[in-house]
């Protein structure tokens, strides 16, 4: 490995006795934005230790790509090995350690790295990788690379500010940096106007993954003739390198066995490889010599890499069985997560000279230490308990934080935001002295204070009855949400400081959905407190203490149910409309009263290039086709329209390798389409007749609605009396393009990455399968469990660290995951335990009881695709499935 420059120098002399054995340890750590952090840790602790000190400094979840790097005396790099006490390091100095905070494991596409801080961090990475000449490239790629550093640090480029190149003089992005190529950096940064910093990283990584030496780290060799040769390690294999030029890989698929004994660094090819590579040490630098020869024993199943001597240290040496082991899987497990607000402030919000002292303690068997009560209506009350938390949030992101915003700004639509806070405002009142109440009920059911008598404790009916006496403000909510939502959406079309206003915060990390999204919690919480008392009501006897205060809330809330299920199907509608108006580049005239939205989602469409993913959106009169734009937010354009009335659907035979086709005929095009599967071909299918049934039984004054406007619309399609037409490949942008970041996890994204379906049935369902709470997590290749406040809404599941914390760290989409119990194969020996897997992604969660246990495989059921215990969109199983409402 390169050096590099850091404050190494008071590790060149030995470590005395007295420090090797003192009880603490004061270590440097330095991140890749060069703070440095100081932690405090016992000389005896393992590594491990220091490194999820370190990881929670920064509030890192995916921490299985990084690693903490030293050098020694002798300028000799080592990774901290996690599994051997910090005395016991090989040559890590203990008078005043520095340790570097850095990527250990280069993910070959790091833009899919789902969350953001991660990326960022490779970013930082990947900057110092190219200053300090490690990421060997052209100028033109590293003025490239560099100009995304800039955009994401600086913004926008200013004629008035940066009047010449000088304004990156004080950067230093190559180590043979000039004028010359100051002045290209600044000229591509002149093309990145728009780009938030999140869109710049995207832009940095796609950019630098592409560079043949992204991620390669130079280990010095010499040929028997004492030609210089590299080697390093990647996710494709061991490589060899003559100066800069690759030369030979040795892919990982034909690597059987790993072993260093002494000074000898062995690698045993699988038998069907018949050459045999020597590499041999040559002393002094610690270079090696490399030898290749033809097999003399054809037959011999041990094809060996032998005599190897090297200057890698035994630390290395583990580093890179670690690589070597995990190398078959590219990627180690990581948890998915939404993208947050740039994070470029993170890092130094989170990190500073202070010392920072281990939160790091077993959660293995936490749950059950705590000796909660066993019954039934406990974990009942308790599911009222974490899931009002959670709605408290959600109405502090419209009262306050929504509301803070606002006051920032004049010219605001005073009406409708008056008429807002009026009916939140008593809803958060009163839902802030019921959570208290809640939390203190709950602390004494559970023996943590003694101010109730037994009797008193072990009901939750008389907080209930509390809920249902304040259903007039609930009443009122619901009179008037319709109305809110409808102006809000016309003061975001007429008035441009709000519309950035409005646009700015659905940025935020405390606005985790869109925000038209938590003004229907109101509508939905309710439904949850009937479930809440439905269970209730189920589980206890009639002579129960707490029977009749339920029976009496359950009455009091039938008429206000009555009343939810009866406007929330169309004001689900609208709110869906209006993510799709913004989302939708190219039309105009989404939002329409008479419009029902039906199903979205991917499906292959033929054209002149074959079968290529498309984005579909079914209404009740009228069927899009949207290709993804070329930009970085994930909008799509609309390529073509077919009106509903004029539309015929058949079944069509496989072609060119795709078995699930059918065909959409309306006019004079034909669309030959393809499903991932049968399930989604049946799904499309059947929406697809029942709709275009639907639209022909209206009559003529009824369904003239007002089609959509296309702007400048180019189609893919088969035009049945002009065969041949080229497609349009380009792709056109809105002229208000967007450049703020854009949510990842709303439904229509996910369709596209999962290359799946929904519907407004599963939208409805959704609306009564909301979740929170505490679970345990473990990646598929981690031993230990951690302990994560839940929060699962909107197909997703949200993580923080405690249900204080006002923003999640990451989240899980679920459309196209299955859950089930763990298998044999999987070696989990522990109870209440459920899988989520999505291809080679796994995770287990681990909840504290059987009723909470079997409550999240219910809600994170009716999220998922295909389930091993139930297949819920299915519509051959749809009964079972249907919403309330």
């Amino acid at each position: 490995m390169d050096g590099t420059t850091n404050e190494t120098g008071r590790g060149g002399s030995s470590p005395n006795l007295s420090k090797r054995t003192s009880k603490i340890l004061v270590v440097r750590v330095q991140m890749l934005d060069d703070t440095i952090t100081m932690f405090q840790i016992q000389a005896k602790a393992m590594g491990s230790v220091l490194f999820e000190q370190v990881c929670q400094q920064v509030n890192l979840l995916e921490s299985d790509y990084f690693g903490l790097e030293y050098t020694s005396s002798e300028n000799v790099k080592f990774w901290l090995d996690l599994e051997k006490p910090m005395n016991r390091q090989l040559e890590l100095s203990l008078t005043d350690p520095l340790l570097r905070f850095a990527v250990k494991f280069y993910a070959p596409d790091p833009a899919q790295l789902e969350e953001e801080f991660t990326r960022y961090l490779f970013c930082m990475q990947i900057k110092q990788d190219l200053a300090q000449g490690t990421l060997q490239c052209n100028d033109k790629t590293a003025a490239l690379i560099a100009s995304y550093l800039v955009q994401a640090e600086c913004g926008d480029y200013v004629a008035e500010d940066y009047p010449d190149h000088t304004y990156l003089s004080s950067y230093r992005f190559v180590p043979h940096q000039d004028p010359e190529l100051e002045r290209r950096i600044m000229d591509n940064h002149k093309k990145h106007i728009g780009q938030s910093p999140a869109e710049a990283d995207l832009n940095l990584l796609e950019t630098a993954r592409r560079c043949e030496l992204y991620g390669v780290k130079m280990h010095p060799a010499k040929d028997p003739e004492g030609v210089p040769l590299n080697l390093a390690v990647a996710h494709m294999g061991v490589l060899v390198f003559q100066n800069f030029a690759k030369i030979n890989t040795f892919s990982w698929a034909k690597v059987r066995k790993l072993s260093f004994k002494r000074k000898k660094f062995l690698i045993k090819l699988h038998p069907e490889a018949h050459v045999r590579q020597t590499f041999r040490g040559i002393g002094g630098m610690g270079g090696m010599s490399l030898r290749e020869e033809a097999s003399a024993d054809a037959d011999s199943q041990n094809n060996t890499m032998s005599d190897v001597s090297s200057s890698f240290k035994a630390s290395e040496a583990a580093a890179l069985n670690v690589l070597f082991a995990d190398s078959q899987h590219e990627q180690k497990k990581k948890l998915p997560a939404r993208l947050s607000p740039p994070p470029h402030n993170n890092i130094n919000n989170n990190i500073g000279n202070t010392s920072a002292k281990s939160s790091n303690g077993p959660v293995e068997g936490e749950m059950r230490r705590k000796r909660h009560p066993t019954e039934k209506a406990y974990y009942i009350a308790k599911e009222l308990l974490m899931t009002e938390r959670t709605y408290k949030k959600d109405l502090e992101v419209i009262d306050l934080w929504f509301r803070d915003e606002l006051n920032k700004e004049e010219y605001m639509p005073e009406e409708v935001l008056t008429l807002l806070f009026n009916h939140v405002d008593p809803l958060y009142e009163h839902h802030t002295l019921l959570l208290k109440e809640l939390e203190h009920r709950m602390a004494a059911w559970e023996g943590r204070t003694t101010t109730f008598t037994k009797g008193d404790v072990h009901r939750i009916g008389d907080l209930l009855l509390k809920i249902t006496s304040k259903l007039e403000l609930y009443n009122r909510y619901i009179e008037k949400h319709r109305l809110i939502l409808e102006k809000l959406e016309q003061s975001f079309k007429r008035n441009k400081t709000f519309e950035q206003i409005y646009r700015d915060f659905e940025t935020r990390k405390v606005c985790y959905l869109p925000l038209n999204t938590f003004l229907l919690r109101p509508l939905q919480r309710i439904l949850h407190y009937q479930l809440i008392v439905e269970r209730l009501l189920k589980h206890y006897e009639p002579n129960h203490i707490d029977y009749n205060d339920c029976t009496q809330s359950r009455m009091q809330m039938e008429n206000i149910i009555t009343n939810i299920t009866h406007n929330i199907h169309a004001t689900e509608n609208f709110v869906k409309l209006v993510e799709l108006q913004r989302d939708l580049v190219g039309i105009d005239n989404v939002v329409n009263p008479n419009r029902q939205f039906l199903r979205e989602g991917c499906l292959q469409k033929l054209s002149r290039k074959g079968f290529q993913q498309r984005m579909f959106f079914l209404f009740s009169d009228v069927l899009l086709y949207t290709n993804r734009t070329s930009g970085p937010q994930l909008q799509f354009k609309v390529h073509g329209q077919l009106p509903l009335r004029g539309v015929m659907v058949e079944e069509s035979e496989p072609k060119m390798g795709n078995q699930f086709c059918f065909t959409i005929y309306g006019g004079n095009r034909a669309l030959l389409v393809a499903a991932n599967s049968q399930e989604e071909k049946d799904k499309w299918l059947e929406d697809l007749v029942q709709a275009v049934q639907a639209a022909r039984e209206l009559s003529d004054d009824a369904s003239r609605i007002n089609y959509f406007s296309l702007k400048s619309c180019s189609s893919s399609e088969e035009v049945l009396d002009k065969t041949g037409a080229a497609e349009d490949s380009s792709v056109g942008t809105n002229g208000k393009e967007r450049t703020q970041q854009q949510r990842s996890n709303t439904t229509v994204h996910v369709c596209w990455h999962r290359n799946t379906s929904i519907s407004t049935r599963d939208h409805l369902l959704a609306l009564e399968n909301q979740l929170s709470g505490y679970l345990l997590r473990k990646f598929k290749n981690s031993n230990g469990w951690q302990k994560l406040w839940v929060v699962f809404t909107n197909f997703c599941l949200f993580f923080y660290k405690t249900f204080q914390d006002d923003f999640p760290l990451a989240s899980l989409p679920l459309l196209g995951y299955s859950v089930t119990s763990p298998n044999e194969r999987d070696h989990i020996q522990k109870e209440f335990v459920f899988k989520l897997q999505f291809k080679n992604h796994v995770y287990f969660f681990r909840a504290e009881s059987e009723y909470t246990f079997n409550r999240w495989m219910e809600v994170i059921s009716s999220a998922t695709q295909h389930s091993g215990r139930l297949r819920l969109f299915s519509r051959k199983e749809s009964e079972t499935v249907s919403p309330r409402f």
